[in-house]
Formats: C-alpha cells, structure tokens, sequence
C-alpha cells in the first residue's frame, strides 16, 4: 500500500510556457509502480492559472479548497472545495485563481505511455 499526505508545502513550482503561480505535488505515479494512472495535486496561487492547453487524454479533478474558474472549450465555470470535473479528450482547458487565497485540486490523469506523467497544469 502507499500512502502519501496531500502537502501544498510538497508542491515544486511548475516551470511552462504560460503558467503563473502553480506549483505541483506528484501524489501517485510510476515511480509508485501505479500501473495505470497518475494522481497530482496542484496549488494555484492567487492570481495563477495553468496554461490554456489541449491534449489527447482525458482527466478528472476534484477540488480541495478554494475557488477557481475553470475554462474548457470556451466555457468557464465557477468551482470550488467539493466540485469534481470531467476535462474530456482533446479539450481547450485552463484554471484560473481569480480569489485571494490558494486553490488546490486533485488531478487524474492516465499513464499510457503516449501521455507520460510529468504534464504541466494538468
């Protein structure tokens, strides 16, 4: 079994083109022997968003605290603490930290290998 706490002071900042004030904890992945998804858990500064991005996979997020707004195909949504979210295959996706405290998600994404692990902003 593995067990890790969920830390924000365990996140590293995430260094991407267009990405402000996110840094990222891996909480489950390959180097855990996850055979088939990883789990990260992202901080989302005041002010930060993850890039707007698309990319082949799909994901699920669940959010842990605070607020954001969470855009994808060119709708944004208001999501906070207890929200989970489908982020379908090939969709334009961002989350912005528009508040004045942190926000953090959970994100779920598959380990094939056409898609890695180490995917910035989710």
């Amino acid at each position: 079994m593995h067990v890790r706490t969920c830390d924000p002071a365990q996140a590293t900042e995430v260094s991407a083109d267009d990405v402000t004030g996110v840094a990222m904890q891996m909480m489950v992945g390959r180097e855990d022997a996850a055979p088939n998804f990883a789990m990260r858990h992202f901080v989302v500064a005041p002010g930060g968003h993850t890039p707007l991005h698309q990319h082949p996979w799909e994901h699920e997020v669940y959010v842990v605290e605070g607020h954001l707004q969470a855009e994808c195909n060119g709708e944004r949504r208001s999501v906070s603490a207890g929200d989970v979210l489908l982020v379908p295959s090939g969709s334009m996706h961002q989350f912005v930290n528009s508040s004045d405290a942190d926000a953090r998600f959970l994100c779920l994404v598959p380990l094939a290998s056409e898609c890695g692990q180490d995917v910035p902003g989710s």
